[in-house]
């Protein structure tokens, strides 16, 4: 199935919303052991949609989502904290860096996954078409 990039657009931007919504309001109190990890899996996430909307095998796209990913994961801290400061209420948490390094980890390990699934789909074609790799 082929979207639009009307369509595209459409659910990257509504991908987006829920996405900072998600980040800018405290973690339930059972989901905060687990934040961390949480962070990890939701990136590793947005990569795989991105990418699958977007990059496919293009290795350029599949970097610059990954820059963009990492952006929007900063951009989501320091949001959090300026947000406490312009409300005068904690409505998040900090500034934590460390969320910023798990972000990465889960983005580090979908390209990992991403790379070897583009790998063997182009060994794969080269050995159907019967071309030596």
């Amino acid at each position: 199935m082929n979207l639009s990039p009307g369509i595209k657009l459409l659910l990257v931007l509504a991908f987006v919303a829920c996405s900072v919504y998600g980040f800018m309001i405290k973690l339930p109190s059972g989901f905060r052991h687990v934040d961390k990890e949480m962070h990890a899996a939701f990136y590793f996430a947005a990569a795989a949609f991105l990418n699958i909307l977007f990059a496919k095998r293009n290795i350029i796209k599949h970097v610059l989502i990954f820059i963009l990913l990492y952006l929007f994961g900063m951009a989501i801290e320091y949001a959090q904290e300026y947000s406490n400061t312009l409300l005068h209420k904690r409505i998040h948490g900090r500034y934590d860096p460390e969320d910023i390094l798990w972000n990465t980890k889960g983005l580090i390990a979908f390209s990992a996954v991403w790379i070897a699934i583009v790998s063997v789909l182009f060994v794969y074609r080269k050995l159907k078409t019967g071309n030596t790799v």
